[in-house]
């Protein structure tokens, strides 16, 4: 059964239809395989909707810093801090650098900025 919404309602309230809806089999086939290419960012949200790391992110679109900067800032454990920052390695949001004794963190590349800049602007717009 397909989902649609009542007619003349807000779009809030949603019910099953009374029979299938007439829909092409090409475009079903399409979308199925559309969302097969989206398997993955389920995981991304996933790792982003910890608080701190979030937060950490957030930080490093400012600019780029040290964990025990990150650490001061959120008021957590460099143990913790460190735990969180190899999570967000290991999916890509973020990469080190070494500079001598010191391991810079930074976003791992543009489309984490876009990410977290386009959630941000949601917010703000939502909060006018």
């Amino acid at each position: 059964m397909s989902l649609r919404c009542k007619e003349g309602d807000s779009g809030l309230e949603a019910e099953l239809c009374d029979e299938q809806c007439p829909t092409c089999p090409e475009a079903i086939k399409a979308l199925q395989k559309a969302v097969i290419s989206f398997d993955g960012v389920h995981q991304l949200f996933r790792v982003l909707a910890d608080e701190t790391r979030s937060k950490i992110v957030y930080l490093l679109t400012q600019r780029e810093l040290c964990g025990c900067d990150l650490a001061e800032i959120l008021g957590v454990t460099t143990p913790a801090i460190s735990h969180h920052l190899k999570i967000l390695r290991d999916n890509h949001l973020v990469k080190l650098r070494r500079d001598g004794k010191f391991v810079l963190y930074s976003l791992d590349d543009h489309h984490v900025l876009n990410l977290i800049s386009q959630a941000k602007e949601h917010l703000d717009h939502q909060s006018e």
